[in-house]
């Protein structure tokens, strides 16, 4: 079982979380993107843009965080946090 969890941080509080859980046959990299795409859909947000910080980050702490210049249109947030909290 693949899980993502996703927050929105606004003011160092969580505004909004989900997680997204994957038992597909996809590929690690294919999930997170899915998942990505699912809690941004579920969010009401375009999809953000992995920055190389971002890509450092997850690649080191399996987390990372999309800030408002990630997004191409204005965010009324701090910034987006996508954690692997469960990998099969």
């Amino acid at each position: 079982m693949f899980r993502l969890w996703g927050k929105i941080y606004k003011e160092n509080r969580i505004i909004k979380e989900a997680v997204i859980s994957d038992d597909s046959e996809l590929n690690r990299t294919r999930k997170v993107f899915h998942a990505l795409d699912v809690i941004c859909h579920d969010f009401d947000l375009q999809t953000p843009i992995w920055l190389d910080s971002a890509i450092n980050d997850f690649k080191r702490f399996d987390k990372a965080r999309f800030l408002p210049e990630s997004f191409i249109e204005q965010v009324d947030f701090d910034y987006l946090e996508i954690q692997v909290i469960e990998e099969d």
